[in-house]
């Protein structure tokens, strides 16, 4: 599902140097496989997911998603690639302050290949427990709530890959084990591979493949 291979990416310095912040040789991860990345704070991993995801350019090497290469696209084809592949849970949500929860995940869908589905983004909120808040607005929801939407607008174009930095972050540890299951479960009812960051060990913990960033990034090394 995801391979990765001879993987870098640097950025300059205020001194105007060229730091390297990540170089991975090799990095795979099978269709619906669950896997997670331990990185602490500054380590890359946060670079790395953003290089999978097309966010980011790389200077080198290869991200293939599916049989489609990320890194041969120009930047408006690895938005189009990641709309129809790839799902993304950020630690701070990104909700749309101003859209209802409903609105956020059509939103969401609308760059997506089968467009703007309303019926179908509201039965992910209604899985993810949230149908009776569908006309409310992110500010009118808890933290943990806010979440689950975010869970509901990455699930809702069917990707076939998921990516989470850190998406218990910002959660106590109740409401985190709650959102780290939801997650899980929701990529197994979709198929959907899973490649989650973060550096607590209980959300580590949970996962049976799991691996230190540090020991496929050469780049974290170099630093050290």
């Amino acid at each position: 599902m995801l391979a990765v291979s001879d993987l870098t990416k640097s950025f300059r310095s205020p001194e105007g140097e060229r730091v390297e912040i990540v170089r991975v040789g090799a990095f795979t991860v099978a269709a619906g496989e669950q896997v997670a990345l331990r990185g602490e704070s500054g380590s890359g991993k946060t670079t790395f997911l953003n290089l999978i995801a097309g966010i980011l350019a790389a200077d080198g090497g290869r991200v293939a998603i599916d049989g489609a290469e990320m890194t041969a696209l120009a930047e408006p084809g690895r938005d189009r690639l990641r709309a129809e592949k790839l799902g993304y849970i950020f630690q701070t949500f990104n909700l749309l302050q101003g859209f209802t929860v409903l609105e956020n995940v059509v939103l969401g869908m609308s760059f997506g290949p089968r467009g703007a589905d309303r019926a179908h983004a509201r039965a992910v909120l209604e899985r993810v427990g949230l149908g009776h808040r569908l006309d409310h607005f992110p500010r009118q929801l808890s933290t943990g709530q806010q979440q689950r939407v975010a869970v509901a607008r990455a699930l809702a174009n069917r990707p076939k890959l998921v990516l989470a930095d850190e998406p218990t972050g910002n959660l106590d540890r109740k409401h985190g084990r709650e959102a780290l299951a939801l997650i899980r479960e929701v990529c197994r009812e979709h198929n959907a591979a899973l490649l989650i960051v973060s550096h607590d060990e209980e959300v580590l913990g949970a996962f049976e493949t799991r691996m230190d960033f540090a020991v496929i990034n050469a780049a974290g090394k170099a630093r050290a």
